[in-house]
């Protein structure tokens, strides 16, 4: 037994112990297993990166991050794809504009205050959480709309979301669930698959460029896929299994760790620079 924990706390990949890498995994696997579900896996993962790279410079862990991530996501589209969850129609239009409202978002994002929008969330997440706690009304059909206005609505959508998601980011996923099911009048599963599309398109954007720019440990980051890819694939396989069942609360749960989120970042703004 004490030979194993030698092991652990003196065998290194790319200088992190094996027992950093066990724990970073495990933070992986649960950021992976809700982002697979509702969106927001980053809300966790990004702080067990933050925490497991100590004093390194948070490039590193965010771009580490997006190894696992990225690799985990294609598991979960795949998933969706699969069964038929994946309106190709509606989605393949979604990629472009996401990635433009991203591009813009972070242009937006070099010349104003993040703090703005930080408060502002604060007020808005709290009424969304219980919008959506009030409203049962998370159907496993598609509701009644015609096509034209449907894909307004989704490609306004990837737009502005797309846009958040370049200026700060968390939440992504959860705010183009609950847009796509709530105004879209999609079902779970199909609205779930189209931000699996997303997601999957803005992680390797985002992958790349980090890789690129050198913020990236890429043996960690692949050792932690392996965790991201189970949590994705176990979680897309409860989501299209049991629907609005399981959507419906990890939504609410990812709306409430982005509030705790969005304050720590306003309390203790040094523990994320």
């Amino acid at each position: 037994m004490g030979m194993l924990a030698y092991l652990f706390v003196e065998t290194r990949v790319d200088g992190f112990s094996l027992w950093i890498i066990l724990l970073l995994c495990c933070g992986v696997f649960l950021a992976a297993f809700m982002d697979a579900i509702a969106g927001g896996g980053g809300i966790i993962s990004v702080p067990v990166h933050l925490i497991a790279f100590g004093n390194l410079p948070a490039p590193y862990a965010l771009g580490t991050n997006k190894v696992s991530a990225a690799i985990g996501t294609c598991f979960s589209t795949a998933r969706f794809i699969k069964n038929g969850y994946v309106d190709w129609k509606l989605f393949a239009p979604s990629i472009a504009f996401a990635l433009a409202g991203s591009v813009g978002g972070t242009w937006l994002q070099h010349r104003t205050p993040d703090v703005v929008l930080k408060y502002l969330l604060l007020a808005v997440l709290p009424v969304v959480a219980v919008i959506t706690l009030r409203n049962h009304d998370w159907p496993d059909q598609p509701g009644d709309l015609p096509f034209s206005k449907r894909a307004a609505i989704v490609w306004a959508a990837s737009l502005v979301i797309g846009a958040y998601d370049g200026y700060y980011g968390p939440g992504t996923g959860t705010f183009l669930m609950i847009i796509f099911i709530r105004l879209a009048k999609l079902d779970v599963r199909h609205a779930a698959g189209g931000v699996k599309i997303i997601n999957l398109a803005s992680n390797f954007g985002s992958l790349f460029t980090q890789l690129a720019s050198g913020y990236a440990f890429l043996h960690v980051g692949l050792i932690a896929a392996v965790a991201s890819v189970a949590g994705h694939y176990i979680g897309s396989g409860l989501a299209i299994k049991n629907g609005s069942k399981i959507v419906r609360p990890a939504v609410v749960v990812a709306l409430a760790l982005l509030t705790v989120k969005v304050g720590s970042e306003l309390l203790f703004p040094e523990f994320w620079n």
